[in-house]
């Protein structure tokens, strides 16, 4: 059972590409990718950190190759792996070239940044030889010197100009295979500049509000931002930069994509803030259903509510409800039916065990 959508969103009709064996743009779901914060060059790190970032949900992890051995340290890496890998590059092209020889998916690049043509033509060529996709990446921190002189400071029109300069130096050479960013730490101004650019091209877009902060700071900018462009259609692949443990990113990707219907993959627990009319301790009992119902991943419905007051209609809207009841008889809703009483010390074992029955049957249909 999923709880219909007040209204579904339009999303905005793009091109599609691939990266390895995840499609990019056009229908296909909205993929939610973060980036190692280890060493490149400490592949056995780094390789456990692409599969806990890949465990948590992520479709694609970007690696930074800042010098030679980090992006021939990504041929291991790669071989390692199951999730496409994006590979971070800035200023210097022979690091593309060798990051897509390694195996890459995906060079994250500006053109403009590396140089004369014949180096761009060579990153172009080996993005081609060996089939891997380039994110024309724009940031408000870093724009080329002579828009800024002409636009005074960072500003919408300034990184949409860039980025369709970026473009046109690929599609000059006969590449289409890119997406592309156009991102700000600024939540307004990256909204205005993504509306502005979803209007000058049909490629796929990277959402993201970069450098957004802690935990708590940069998860809010970050759905503020990116929730606002993905409840107007516009992106098709999305990072949350936070200042934490890169697996909190696909965390909070998740999270923001099942709170608009986008996207579902795992329990989505309908719970609330509690009061003194709860019938047992919602809190902890959430923080205990999130901790050992997080290895399921297909998509379910829970509601925890601590009193009848709204607990009979939120039950009826997912697969398994419980409702608090008075000295510790809580009510049970299957596929939004009112079942049984369960006592709360057996409550959470109870809750589990329905949602892992629910879970069985949905796989088995």
């Amino acid at each position: 059972m999923s709880i219909r959508p007040f209204r579904d969103i339009k999303r905005r009709k793009t091109k599609t590409i691939s990266l390895g064996n995840v499609k990019v743009g056009g229908d296909n779901p909205i993929s939610v990718q973060s980036m190692t914060n280890t060493l490149t060059t400490d592949v056995k790190a780094t390789i456990k950190q692409i599969n806990e970032i890949q465990n948590e949900g992520a479709d694609l992890v970007r690696v930074s190759c800042p010098d030679e051995a980090s992006s021939k340290a990504l041929k291991e890496i790669v071989r390692n792996v199951d999730v496409p890998i994006i590979a971070d590059i800035h200023f210097h092209y022979k690091r593309a070239i060798e990051a897509a020889e390694s195996g890459a998916s995906c060079l994250r690049i500006n053109p403009g940044n590396i140089g004369d043509k014949k180096k761009i033509k060579e990153v172009i060529a080996a993005a081609k030889d060996f089939d891997c996709s380039i994110r024309v990446g724009v940031n408000a921190g870093s724009l080329e010197k002579d828009i800024l002189e002409k636009f005074k400071e960072p500003c919408p029109e300034a990184l949409v100009e860039s980025a369709i300069r970026n473009i046109k130096i690929l599609e000059d050479e006969d590449f289409f295979n890119l997406k592309v960013s156009v991102k700000s730490s600024d939540v307004f101004l990256t909204i205005q500049a993504y509306r502005q650019l979803s209007k000058a091209t049909d490629y796929p877009l990277h959402l993201g509000i970069t450098e957004a902060g802690s935990f708590i700071s940069g998860s809010i900018k970050s759905s503020i931002g990116v929730g606002t462009l993905l409840l107007e259609g516009i992106g098709d692949t999305i990072r949350i930069s936070l200042s934490d443990d890169p697996v909190q990113e696909i965390k909070i990707g998740n999270e923001i994509l099942k709170s608009l219907n986008l996207r579902n993959r795992g329990v989505k627990i309908i719970s609330c803030p509690s009061c003194a009319r709860q019938g047992f301790e919602v809190i902890e009992t959430v923080k205990l259903l999130e901790e050992k119902l997080s290895h399921i991943k297909t998509p379910i419905t829970l509601s925890v509510i601590g009193c009848v007051v709204n607990g009979p209609g939120e039950a009826a809207l997912t697969d398994v409800g419980i409702t608090g009841g008075k000295n510790g008889n809580n009510m049970l809703y299957l596929s939004g039916i009112q079942k049984e009483k369960v006592l709360t010390k057996d409550m959470i074992n109870r809750v589990i065990s329905e949602v892992e029955k629910k879970v069985s049957e949905i796989e088995n249909n």
